[in-house]
């Protein structure tokens, strides 16, 4: 289908609206008419080859020299990512020179150099909303202007509208070594923040991102909980255990270490609510739920109840992973592993004496291969 706006005398209509280049009256070749119609007729087809090749004419497209680069960061379940074309200083002036003082920059080269965070943010300590946005800056000797625009998809910053900002921050500049492509990456990366830094020539500029990551995890947690991970008892008791580790949203983890009790009691999910009862202050029932830990760990065998002890160090409740590894001795009194574990149960709680103690025993039961290992420890401990 030809464009709306096709010229006219080139479309199969031409005729109908210019009938003195066709005679009506049956002009023969030779005539006058008839020349002027062949020549204009050559002409438009002249004109539509020319049309067609510039409608179909493109750019190749060719290795650029400031390269495209992408880095991205997870925090938590957010992730940064940033898109930008990477320059080279190749000799050149910088800054208040190719890259002039007090003016918008576009941050790199080429298109909008562009921010994305999945999640809301912080920047600096301000609020921005999830989304995409044109990250642009204005250098000064001091002090530069960190810019995040509403507008991503313009070239550069040659477009850039101040009406479209969505939060500015103004940060210190440092030095450092020189650097002679562009770059970002992440630096100074925390639990629940990282600073995101270009660098450039010698000059260093950062601005940090938090990340509310509790906040995004609970959010993400209660969307798994009505997929797949809602099925079995494991998807709750990892809930509530999130809960547990990081002491946040105690009422609802109850809840949910309550639907995986409901699915089935065993150790795991038992002792996860013994632990949630006491840091929501409830001894009493918290006590009488750990009992209910230790007939659950009675049925398991001695692999078993040495692996939940040692989930129990790893969470730092070392009370009950002492209860568990005892009684894991009980059981299995002949074993040279359980004592092993007992000893590093009491070296981890800071009871040098009863753990020399235990090491001993499981030195004298230990198989050959284990003998060297154990009585390094006992040297250690006797030095300490």
């Amino acid at each position: 289908m030809l464009p709306s706006k096709f010229p006219l005398f080139l479309t199969p209509s031409f005729h109908e609206h210019y009938p003195t280049f066709v005679s009506n009256n049956g002009t023969m070749p030779g005539s006058a008419n008839y020349s002027n119609y062949t020549a204009m007729k050559t002409l438009f087809c002249s004109l539509l080859m020319l049309i067609s090749v510039s409608a179909f004419a493109q750019n190749l497209e060719l290795p650029e020299v400031s390269q495209r680069a992408e880095v991205t960061q997870r925090i938590g379940y957010t992730d940064i990512t940033i898109v930008y074309h990477s320059p080279y200083v190749n000799g050149r002036k910088i800054w208040d020179d190719l890259v002039p003082y007090g003016k918008v920059w576009r941050a790199g080269a080429n298109e909008n150099t562009t921010i994305s965070f999945t999640d809301d943010v912080k920047i600096n300590g301000s609020d921005l909303p999830a989304g995409t946005y044109g990250l642009h800056m204005i250098p000064n000797a001091n002090e530069w202007v960190i810019i995040f625009s509403k507008n991503h998809t313009s070239w550069g910053s040659f477009f850039y509208r101040e009406n479209e900002d969505a939060l500015r921050v103004k940060v210190k500049p440092e030095t450092g070594k020189l650097q002679d492509w562009l770059g970002y990456n992440f630096t100074d990366r925390k639990a629940t923040s990282a600073a995101v830094t270009l660098s450039w020539e010698k000059i260093r500029v950062s601005f940090t991102v938090g990340v509310d990551v509790n906040a995004v995890a609970l959010r993400h947690i209660r969307e798994q909980l009505r997929n797949k991970a809602g099925f079995g008892w494991h998807g709750w008791e990892e809930a509530a255990h999130y809960c547990i580790m990081n002491k946040i949203n105690y009422d609802e983890a109850l809840k949910w270490i309550d639907n995986s009790l409901r699915m089935e009691e065993n150790y795991t999910n038992m002792v996860a609510k013994a632990q949630l009862l006491e840091l929501m202050g409830n001894a009493k029932e918290a006590a009488e739920t750990k009992s209910k830990v230790m007939s659950l760990v009675e049925l398991a065998n001695e692999t078993q109840a040495n692996l939940f002890g040692y989930e129990l160090m790893n969470e730092k409740d070392m009370p009950t992973a002492l209860e568990v590894f005892k009684l894991n001795i009980k059981k299995h009194p002949g074993s040279w592993n359980a004592y092993d574990s007992l000893g590093e149960a009491y070296n981890n709680a800071g009871d040098r004496k009863l753990s020399l103690s235990n090491y001993k025993i499981a030195l004298s039961k230990a198989p050959a291969d284990q003998k060297d290992r154990i009585k390094k420890i006992i040297a250690g401990l006797e030095k300490s």
